[in-house]
């Protein structure tokens, strides 16, 4: 007798070998469009399925969860971040939630190195000076931007993604500070020469870079405060490719604006996919469309974690990417 498959609704288009896959095991429905569930169309398919599959484009909160039925049993992440997802209400539902941690971290930590060097050394805009005909030939004093090498490079995070970002920007010759509630073990601090501050505000006031690696909670809400970014040396530079929350955006593009912090480079935004428009104004400004995760093998080992996560749960295990509220 066939095992009854479990309805696993799909709140995005995802890579087609992940579809395919996942066609293949559940009674899997997907979303054609691309574009995001609507509220209606979310509330609809909690009541509809066993398996929940969304991404960070979707708002999860208590009230929804309410209007699901006793049928939905699993949330099972397309990403690594579950701030859109209260996870404490539908662990008191009884609905388990997972993730997919560590896929991501080469990804965005190659993207971090990216924004670091293109926001130091003013990529976006001479590439647009190139491209609007603007090019007139090399001079000795024009678009200059600064050297990485010897710098300090503040990290806000020393989690998976922040200690590979550390990694990398050791080869590139920068010296390595982090924040982080505690200190990481002797090894990874000793193979990357890396000096802790237990201040944010003590580090913030001496770095040269500041790369921001925190996830986003209530207590990382506008971590970078108007107060905070005004301890930032005026050549410093701000890099996220975190969560937009975590730095209070207006106060970032003042300073900007103004010359009080040289540059800003950003893959994430506070209200995405709405961007500040003081920030689009800005040329020292680096934006990106929230690219972080976007290479096709990192989207792919994204959606095999989800099919890992509801097999193990469809076989009455407990799925290997579990979020549990005290993990938050």
């Amino acid at each position: 007798m066939a095992v009854r498959k479990p309805k696993v609704i799909v709140t995005r288009k995802l890579p087609d070998p992940v579809e395919t896959r996942m066609r293949e095991l559940f009674d899997t429905e997907l979303n054609l469009t691309d574009g995001p569930l609507s509220p209606a169309a979310l509330e609809d398919a909690v009541t509809r399925c066993d398996v929940l599959a969304p991404t960070i484009t979707d708002k999860i909160d208590a009230k929804l969860l309410e209007k699901a039925g006793d049928r939905l049993k699993l949330i099972a992440n397309f990403g690594a971040g579950v701030d859109h997802i209260d996870v404490a209400a539908a662990n008191a539902r009884g609905i388990t939630v997972t993730n997919t941690p560590g896929v991501l971290t080469e990804d965005t930590a190659d993207l971090t190195m990216a924004l670091i060097m293109a926001t130091a050394r003013r990529l976006v805009e001479g590439a647009n000076v190139v491209q609007a005909g603007g090019f007139t030939g090399w001079t000795p004093t024009w678009m200059m931007g600064r050297r990485i090498t010897g710098k300090r490079l503040g990290i806000i995070g020393m989690g998976r993604i922040g200690t590979a970002v550390a990694r990398r920007a050791k080869a590139f010759g920068l010296q390595i500070h982090y924040h982080n509630r505690k200190p990481v073990s002797s090894r990874i601090g000793d193979e990357l020469e890396a000096t802790y501050w237990e201040s944010l505000d003590q580090m913030l006031a001496r770095m040269d870079i500041i790369s921001v690696h925190s996830p986003h909670t209530p207590a990382t809400y506008h971590l970078l405060s108007a107060r905070r970014l005004k301890l930032l040396q005026p050549h410093a530079i701000v890099i996220n490719t975190a969560r937009g929350e975590i730095i209070d955006e207006d106060a970032l593009a003042e300073l900007l604006k103004t010359g009080k912090i040289a540059g800003a480079g950003l893959d994430v935004f506070e209200f995405e996919p709405s961007i500040n428009p003081k920030l689009l104004k800005l040329p020292n400004a680096v934006l990106l469309p929230h690219m972080g995760s976007a290479t096709i093998e990192g989207r792919i080992d994204m959606g095999e974690k989800v099919i890992i996560n509801i097999r193990t749960w469809m076989d009455g295990h407990k799925p290997p990417d579990r979020v549990i509220p005290a993990m938050l």
